[in-house]
């Protein structure tokens, strides 16, 4: 089961499935395309907070690309309980 912490919202397991199904860098222009009934502002706010986080890494600053991190997809599986989210790891 994929816990939701303090820190976290609704949305955000949704949008870190978006970055896993593609499989490739991203910007968040194409993951709200790819989510209904979640705007881009959201997007935009939550991803930073998912780097922050390490589920998520910003690999391009110029055009705004980001890819799931390997503990973004523990965290799908399932493999992270709720003390690991809770953790800040840069």
């Amino acid at each position: 089961m994929r816990p939701l912490v303090s820190w976290m919202t609704k949305s955000d397991p949704a949008v870190l499935e978006v970055f896993e199904e593609a499989g490739i860098a991203i910007p968040p222009a194409v993951a709200e395309f790819n989510l209904e009934g979640v705007s881009k502002s959201t997007i935009s706010r939550r991803l930073p907070v998912l780097v922050d986080h390490g589920l998520l890494e910003r690999v391009d600053e110029d055009r705004g690309y980001y890819r799931i991190t390997e503990r973004g997809r523990q965290y799908l599986e399932g493999e992270l309980d709720a003390e690991d989210l809770e953790l800040n790891e840069d």
